[in-house]
Formats: C-alpha cells, sequence, structure tokens
C-alpha cells in the first residue's frame, strides 16, 4: 500500500479488500488517521463507507460534500492541506481523537438519554488513560478560590417567563458542582411546572462560561463514580426535555460545557463578540457534559468533530453559519 499521506477510493478498495480495520491505522499504529481523498466516479460503494466505519482511528476526507464516501468520513475538508494541519492536534493525542469519533458515530441516530450515556462511558474511560493523567500532570494548580457570593444560579420568575443568570462571574461561571447542582434545580422546576411558558439562561460578568472548574478537575473518586454521577447530574440532559420553551443567551467566551450545556436549548442567540471553543481532546477527554450529543445535532457529526479535533477557536458568525447559534443579537 502506498506511504502517502492520502489514499484514492481505489486504493481504500484495495485496503478494504485485505480485511478487517488494520491495526496500522490506529492509535497504536503507523497512522493515527486516515486521509481520503473522496473524489470517485463509482457509485455502489456502501461496504466501503461501513468499513470507514469501522476504523480505529479519525476518518478526514478531502473532497465535496456530494462525494459518494463523504458522509462516512468523520471530517471533510476542502483540500489536503487543511486535511494534513489537523493530523498533528490527533497524532498529540490519538486515543481521544479516536474515542471522540467513535462515540460520534454511535450516538448520531440515539435518543438523547441513551446517546448521553455512551458519551459518559466513554468519557470514563478516557479518564483512566495516559493522555488524560499526562494533562493533569502538566495543568498549573488552580488555587484562587471563588469569592463571589449569592447564589450560584440567581433563578427569577415574572409570570409566565423564568430567568437563569450564572452567578460566579469571578470564577468566569466555570461550571462547578455547585453551579450544576442549582442549574438541576431550577430545570426540574421547568420540567414540573407547565405554566412556566418561556426560560432564558445568560451569564453574569464578562462571559456566560469557561466551561468546566478547573479545580475539580481530577477530584472525582475514581471513573467509574463519575460515570454515575454524571448520570444524575449533568444538566444537559434536563435542558433537552424542556428545550423548546429555552433560549440561552451567550456572551464572550464560551468554553467546553460553557457551549456543552446551552446547545440544548431550543433557541441559541450570541452577542457577536462572543467565541466559542472545545479544547477537551487536547486535554486527552472527549467532551463530557452533553457536546457530543448537543453540538453534533445543531452544527453536524463531521462539524462537530472538527471542532473538537482541531482546538479551534470559532467566532459568533462561524458559529451561525455551522448552525452552533440560531441567531446574532447585540
Amino acid at each position: 500500500m502506498t506511504d502517502r499521506l492520502m489514499l484514492s477510493v481505489d486504493e481504500l478498495g484495495a485496503l478494504a479488500q485485505a480485511g478487517p480495520a488494520p491495526v496500522d491505522y490506529s492509535p497504536m499504529g503507523r497512522r493515527q488517521a486516515l486521509v481520503l481523498n473522496t473524489a470517485s466516479d463509482a457509485e455502489a460503494l456502501d461496504h466501503l463507507g461501513e468499513w470507514l466505519r469501522s476504523l480505529v482511528c479519525p476518518v478526514i476526507g478531502v473532497g465535496q460534500a456530494d462525494d459518494a464516501l463523504a458522509t462516512a468520513c468523520d471530517v471533510l475538508f476542502a483540500s489536503e492541506d487543511e486535511a494534513a494541519a489537523l493530523l498533528p492536534r490527533i497524532e498529540a493525542n490519538p486515543v481521544a481523537a479516536t474515542v471522540l469519533v467513535q462515540v460520534l458515530r454511535t450516538t448520531e441516530d440515539m435518543p438523547v438519554a441513551q446517546a448521553l450515556t455512551v458519551e459518559s462511558m466513554a468519557y470514563a474511560t478516557l479518564q483512566t488513560g495516559r493522555e488524560y493523567s499526562a494533562w493533569l500532570a502538566r495543568m498549573r494548580p488552580q488555587l484562587e478560590m471563588n469569592s463571589d457570593s449569592g447564589p450560584a444560579v440567581v433563578v427569577e420568575r415574572d409570570g409566565d417567563r423564568l430567568q437563569m443568570e450564572l452567578n460566579r462571574p469571578g470564577n468566569r461561571n466555570g461550571m462547578s458542582v455547585e453551579m450544576r447542582d442549582a442549574l438541576n434545580e431550577a430545570l426540574q422546576l421547568v420540567l414540573v411546572d407547565d405554566s412556566i411558558e418561556e426560560v432564558h439562561i445568560s451569564g453574569r460578568g464578562k462571559c456566560f462560561s469557561t466551561g468546566g472548574d478547573l479545580n475539580e478537575f481530577g477530584s472525582v473518586p475514581d471513573a467509574a463514580t463519575g460515570h454515575i454521577v454524571r448520570g444524575l447530574s449533568v444538566p444537559g440532559s434536563l435542558l433537552a426535555r424542556c428545550a423548546p420553551r429555552v433560549t440561552a443567551h451567550l456572551h464572550g467566551a464560551c468554553i467546553g460545557s460553557g457551549i456543552e450545556f446551552p446547545a440544548f436549548a431550543g433557541r441559541v442567540v450570541a452577542r457577536s463578540s462572543t467565541h466559542f471553543l472545545l479544547p477537551e481532546v487536547g486535554m486527552g477527554l472527549i467532551p463530557g457534559a452533553g457536546g457530543c450529543i448537543s453540538i453534533a445535532r445543531r452544527m453536524g457529526r463531521q462539524r462537530c468533530a472538527r471542532l473538537c479535533l482541531s482546538g479551534q477557536r470559532i467566532k459568533a458568525s462561524q458559529a451561525l453559519e455551522w448552525g452552533l447559534v440560531d441567531a446574532i443579537e447585540d
């Protein structure tokens, strides 16, 4: 088989004909991703699409969205240079990158509740891995203590309208256990009270949320317990159940769970200066607050994988084009 970076469809067919998914294309192999030129004159390529989905590594397509094998790829780019630029990120954390695309493939058509379970189990698996352990060892200890007073989430009701404001601006509204508990409590109220016709979620301070509170990373007793805790406490699962009534108002930085959670809302609006980032793969993890489901269902599996694998920061205008937000309002 050729040693070039990108395979043609004919070369892919020869590789697939040789047998099951090759170890060479895996986190333990010579190539941590497969790059494919999706252009082909052939029409009946369903068997190759199924084979691509079985690969234990990300599949990066180079071509057009209407190419026969384009939808079977995990990410699709217009040029080989764009695909090559993604490879160092994958090679730095190949296990997390592979688990990410496996979760996105598996959960694409699942009901939300079951999909969240799959994401959480995958997240728990990665918490025991070398890539995450290495990131924890490198991370600067987060010693700043939150000095904000009052409830973690301010909840106010006016008739049939409920307003929820994240209230830890001094900690950039980090999604701590305290904040998740407060969000769950408020969302449970929404679910049992049909007289609440509209819900608005926003954040105080300079940004909506920079994601999980780094002071709490690595604090669960073990990965299995962490999985159970997520099943009981991820606010996104409740938000998904009342989504048609909810509008999320975003501003500033929306990082990690700071976009994974609000993406479950029925409507998401952002200020023009808002930016978005999913850094988890670079930490040896995948999104663990529901982002593999909420974000993929807004912008598609391939764009979600691209955002996660690249660690790319995108502006509100790009988020609007991709469907991550529904409107820009200043």
